[in-house]
């Protein structure tokens, strides 16, 4: 039986100096995934200037099968050939079904937790962010003259929801419940 969903999270550290070069490729690398069979979703975390180095995309397609099929593609394949002098480090990525990715663990041959486990953890760590976020950041772009528009906020909010979740928070709360989670 195939399972729903599938992610995967990419990692590229660009040399000092090509992001600019890294940046265009990325508006051509985009539109052909974005074609393939199967795609849900793109999203690029990009680095914060001279605090963090790396880039982070987040690809979502419907299948694993499909998935792979698009890391395994020509078309793909001949991208990275052409972004490869930009990379400080190989092409990096790591391939999950549905929300996986929240849940690694240093020991690759362990398996994920039960899905009504994930559910429950993401839950409980999204629930408090969505409520205090907005008290942090609402002010923030106010501060900036950003547009007053429930769209514009709720782009931020929900930009800094994930960079939490993803970098922040999820690597240290399921390493705390970790003996819960995994049995």
């Amino acid at each position: 039986m195939e399972i729903p969903g599938a992610s995967v999270v990419i990692s590229h550290q660009i040399r000092h100096g090509k992001q600019h070069l890294y940046e265009d490729w990325l508006k051509e690398i985009e539109p052909a995934c974005r074609n393939s069979v199967g795609h849900i979703d793109w999203q690029i975390i990009r680095p914060i200037p001279n605090l963090t180095f790396s880039y982070t995309v987040i690809i979502r397609y419907d299948t694993i099968e499909n998935l792979k099929t698009w890391m395994e593609s020509d078309t793909r394949k001949k991208l990275i050939q052409k972004a490869t002098p930009f990379f400080a480090k190989k092409d990096n990525y790591t391939i999950n079904s549905g929300l996986d990715f929240l849940f690694d663990t240093e020991n690759k041959t362990a398996k994920s937790p039960v899905r009504w486990k994930q559910y429950l953890v993401t839950w409980s760590a999204i629930f408090p962010l969505s409520m205090l976020t907005p008290l942090a950041v609402i002010p923030i772009l106010n501060k900036l003259n950003v547009l007053e528009n429930k769209v514009v906020h709720s782009f931020f909010i929900s930009g800094v929801i994930v960079f939490i979740m993803i970098y922040l928070l999820m690597p240290r709360y399921t390493k705390l419940i970790r003996n819960w989670l995994y049995n």
